[in-house]
């Protein structure tokens, strides 16, 4: 079966069919953790706006980053934007390598990685952590699901999918000045995909240490 333009574009960041659940999951999960209109949010692995889109309608205008390393990405995440009439809520849409080249003045009351550490390297998590240990409000909070286990590692569209270990992740924060909290599984939060490998990931919350 062919995929229509928006199909294409929501099969770019993961299975199409689950789009529309990781979407509304996203946004939910945010509110629950009491993201309200003032903050400032930093979106890390912003992709094509699957989740960026209703946090952009909920936020007040400028207070959303996006964040992406691919380009292409970021250029269906503007149609999406232009699509969804969201264009005044002017987000902050901006494309690196990793957070190390980018420049933001701005500290965040909320980060957020979807599906995003899992496919990071130990150096970019390294500078990834690094950069939000400098950036996070001191009462702020950065989210993140993630593999935790021991497994080889596997491959989506180029990227690495890796596991590693709770413990790893807790030292890695402390270098940067940051503690986590494991919030449990994704499917404790309503994050019901019916892939085990994903419901059974644990979300990370990180404060300041």
């Amino acid at each position: 079966m062919m995929l229509t333009r928006k199909e294409r574009r929501h099969a770019m960041v993961g299975p199409a069919e689950l789009w529309k659940m990781k979407r509304d999951f996203q946004i939910q999960f945010l509110k629950a953790m009491g993201l309200a209109p003032e903050h400032y949010f930093l979106d890390i692995g912003c992709g094509t706006l699957r989740g960026g889109i209703p946090v952009i309608a909920y936020l007040e205008a400028g207070h959303y980053y996006g964040v992406e390393v691919r380009a292409e990405l970021l250029d269906e995440s503007r149609k999406e934007l232009r699509e969804a009439g969201l264009e005044g809520k002017k987000p902050n849409l901006l494309q690196a390598a990793d957070m190390s080249q980018l420049a933001i003045d701005q500290n965040f009351d909320y980060v957020w990685a979807f599906s995003v550490l899992i496919h990071m390297r130990d150096d970019i998590l390294g500078r990834t952590l690094k950069f939000v240990g400098q950036h996070l409000s001191e009462e702020g909070a950065f989210y993140a699901n993630v593999n935790i286990g021991e497994r080889d590692e596997g491959n989506w569209q180029g990227f690495p999918i890796v596991w590693r270990t709770l413990e790893f992740y807790d030292r890695e924060c402390a270098r940067s000045g940051l503690a986590v909290t494991d919030l449990g599984a994704l499917k404790d939060h309503g994050h019901v995909s019916k892939i085990e490998s994903q419901d059974s990931q644990r979300m990370l919350r990180i404060t300041k240490g």
